[in-house]
């Protein structure tokens, strides 16, 4: 069963209306937290969590050093110190999340997790704690799980002609969607915006997260449990004698997660999971590590997705320049094999963003993210490729001749757009 949330934090409207007033960006939220350090720990956690949710941080970093105690928050993607807590406070405030997280207060050696809910005009945010030993201390990790990123598949950022296809595949009764990528990479976003658009009373559906990261209305929702013995493949088990259409799991890490998702997929679910890889066309490879083989991945897979996340430009102080000619060489070559359904604008005059920086962007030049992605279809061509068991390499090849479009490609077309640099891109999708 799912572990119950042990605390609770409730943040008035007024506190939160107060607070957003105060915190347009990074230096408005380290002056509010400092202006509230006397206060009641209750309170001082309050006022970091409100700041941090109005920056749309996705994590709090406090992080103990030999004399002070460093606070950081990550925006975008990208982590900005907020100020230095007194070790006083700093140990306050671990008591206070441990308490509210279910985490021993009296285990310091450890590494330890545990959750809480923020409260906010009675919308749960729910909070991931961490606490790990540290040379000097405990550091403290908390994962904002805010609903508000709950978003519509046009909103992630697909390319419109990989959307048709997308879109398509999300409506077959069975089979594996696969999405993969590093932490932090917006899979479980994605896979839930798939789930809030098939999502039907005529349908059932049931997941199984670690943790649940988003609640949506008329879905089944369980949570891994392995201290209990409830893992992916446990719960995996049980689902599939609920009788769902469709099955989200969180990960796929192990053989037996793999093999009876899988099964599920070839038995007339349709089956929604992420694994850890590279790129698209590291999917099979990663089933083959966990053990299984090909002639059960290549009918059970529909289609494989990778995504990274890029920022976008801020709106407010993005300047454009007319494109270097190193940019429009590397452009030209890179882009010179796309698919002929994508039409590239003349490059000669062309003029894309450069960063600039202001107080609304933290002086970062950018605000926000959108998803850079690749997608291929496993068809009776590709399905016969797997079974050929084919290195990542050359299954990314085959891909590419079928009309896959890789992330730095789609990138680089985000970056023509305007949406985002050819420095962003090559900061997370590698530079050629």
């Amino acid at each position: 069963m799912p572990e119950k949330i042990t605390g609770q934090v409730t943040i008035s409207q007024k506190t939160f209306s107060q607070i957003a007033k105060e915190v347009k960006n990074i230096s408005g939220f380290s002056q509010v937290v400092k202006e509230n350090l006397p206060k009641e720990v209750t309170q001082i956690l309050e006022v970091i969590l409100a700041g941090a949710i109005n920056l749309d941080s996705s994590d709090i970093h406090i992080e103990r050093e030999e004399k002070k105690v460093k606070m950081r928050v990550r925006v975008d993607g990208v982590l900005h110190d907020v100020l230095y807590l007194e070790l006083k406070i700093y140990q306050s405030l671990l008591s206070r999340i441990k308490l509210l997280s279910g985490i021993k207060l009296n285990v310091t050696d450890q590494a330890q997790d545990g959750r809480f809910t923020i409260l906010l005009e009675k919308v749960p945010i729910e909070v991931r704690a961490s606490t790990l030993p540290s040379e000097y201390g405990e550091t403290i990790v908390l994962r904002i799980l805010n609903p508000k990123s709950l978003i519509e598949i046009e909103d992630l950022g697909v390319r419109k002609d990989m959307l048709e296809d997308f879109k398509k595949e999300i409506q077959r009764p069975n089979g594996m969607i696969i999405v993969t990528g590093p932490t932090g990479s917006g899979k479980t976003t994605t896979l839930y915006a798939v789930l809030k658009r098939i999502q039907h009373p005529e349908i059932k559906i049931i997941t199984i997260e670690d943790p649940i990261e988003y609640h949506l209305e008329g879905i089944s929702q369980t949570q891994v449990n392995p201290k209990r013995g409830y893992d992916f493949a446990t719960g995996l088990r049980a689902i599939v004698r609920q009788d769902p259409d469709v099955i989200l799991v969180g990960e796929i890490r192990d053989f037996e997660t793999a093999k009876i998702a899988l099964q599920a997929a070839l038995t007339g679910h349709l089956v929604l999971s992420t694994l850890h890889t590279n790129d698209a066309a590291g999917t099979v490879a990663r089933f083959q590590a966990l053990g299984e083989k090909p002639v059960n991945i290549a009918p059970a897979i529909n289609s494989a997705m990778a995504q990274r996340l890029v920022r976008k430009v801020c709106k407010k102080c993005v300047k454009l320049e007319k494109l270097s000619k190193s940019e429009e060489v590397m452009i030209k070559k890179e882009l010179k094999s796309l698919p002929k359904k994508i039409k590239l604008p003349p490059l000669n005059n062309l003029k894309i963003p450069k960063i600039k920086g202001c107080q609304s962007c933290n002086a970062t030049g950018y605000r926000g993210r959108i998803g850079i992605f690749e997608f291929f279809l496993v068809d009776p061509e590709m399905e016969d490729f797997i079974l050929k068991s084919p290195s990542v390499s050359a299954l990314r090849k085959m891909a590419e001749k079928k009309g896959m479009v890789t992330m730095r490609k789609d990138g680089l077309l985000k970056a023509i757009q305007g949406l985002t640099t050819i420095e962003e891109v090559n900061r997370v999708a590698g530079k050629k």
